[in-house]
C-alpha cells in the first residue's frame, strides 16, 4: 500500500470517527473533523503531510502525491 493511500485511509477512519463521537459524546469532536479537512486542503497546494512524512520516514513507498 503506497503513502497516498494509507494517508486518505487514515484520514476517512479519523473524520468518520470524530463525526461518530461527535453523536456520541460531545458536539466538540467535530473541531477534529475541521482539523482534519483544513489539514487536507493545505496539503493539496503545499505538498506538505505530517502524516506522510511519518511514513516516508517508516518506510513506506511513497505514491504520486507525496514523493
Amino acid at each position: 500500500m503506497s503513502i497516498d493511500k494509507i494517508v486518505f485511509a487514515f484520514a476517512g477512519i479519523v473524520i468518520m470517527g470524530s463525526l461518530a463521537l461527535s453523536q456520541l459524546h460531545s458536539v466538540n469532536w467535530l473541531w477534529l473533523t475541521a482539523f482534519v479537512g483544513a489539514n487536507m486542503f493545505q496539503a493539496a497546494f503545499t505538498g506538505f503531510c505530517p502524516l506522510a512524512t511519518i511514513l516516508k520516514k517508516a518506510g513506506a513507498k511513497p505514491g504520486p502525491a507525496f514523493n
